[in-house]
């Protein structure tokens, strides 16, 4: 039996995303190499929600596209529920992907000629679900998150923490079990950007997530049950300062 059948998901122990010796580098081109990550070893186990937090430039980004799938590292090995990442194809991880990780970006990436309804099933009508059936749910999601009184508005219509908000609700809407946020207060103000972290936190909750919230903002990180701090290649934890 492979790893991954022997796995038991209900086991809060076993954690959901794991990297081992995890780098990642860039070729520049005077042929040396721009080493981002450095031999990282990072556990994030079922129901936790952690931040990374680090200066801009450091790697965060890059570090959760590679959790994610979305990018692959130079060396080292990311286990997804105990599958190895580095042995499937770029069709296999996206259709993981698809399934099982939610995404919410510091750019929103919401389409500007969809309504928010629209916007939300849009990851249910690639899955294959049918058109009203997908907006049906959409709208579901949008309740979830307060918006549905805006489901039929467009983003130009929109501020841009009722914009976040849409794109929490697409995030979670194919019910994954990772979440995935990336600076997502990045662009909105404080009063904001609070409302927002508040709202992932109770989603995460709410639907059992493992997530992890990239930000530079130590306040955002509280909301968190552990922080990480990148920096030189490496993770370590986060201790935050007293009072």
């Amino acid at each position: 039996m492979s790893e991954d059948k022997m796995i038991n998901l209900t086991d809060t122990n076993w954690p959901v995303i794991k990297t081992e010796n995890l780098g990642k580098a860039y070729p520049l081109p005077d042929r040396t190499w721009l080493r981002v990550l450095d031999g990282i070893n990072f556990e994030l186990k079922t129901g936790e929600l952690v931040a990374i937090m680090g200066v801009s430039g450091v790697g965060k980004t890059t570090f959760l596209n590679i959790l994610g799938g979305l990018d692959r590292p130079t060396e080292g090995r990311v286990y997804f529920e105990g599958q190895d990442l580095m042995t499937k194809s770029q069709t296999d991880v996206a259709e993981l992907r698809n399934k099982k990780i939610g995404f919410v970006f510091q750019f929103i990436y919401l389409l500007p000629e969809f309504t928010a309804v629209e916007n939300v099933a849009i990851p249910l009508i690639i899955a294959g679900m049918d058109k009203n059936q997908a907006l049906s749910r959409a709208r579901k999601g949008l309740e979830e998150v307060g918006m549905d009184n805006r489901w039929n508005f467009r983003p130009a219509q929109l501020s841009g923490g009722e914009q976040q908000r849409i794109a929490v609700a697409r995030a979670l809407i194919n019910e994954p079990r990772l979440l995935l946020a990336d600076e997502p207060t990045g662009n909105l103000d404080w009063k904001t950007g609070e409302t927002i972290i508040k709202l992932i936190v109770e989603m995460h909750r709410r639907k059992g997530l493992s997530s992890i919230i990239v930000t530079h903002n130590e306040k955002i990180a509280r909301f968190c049950q552990k922080s990480y701090l990148m920096e030189g290649g490496n993770l370590k934890l986060f201790e935050g300062e007293e009072g």
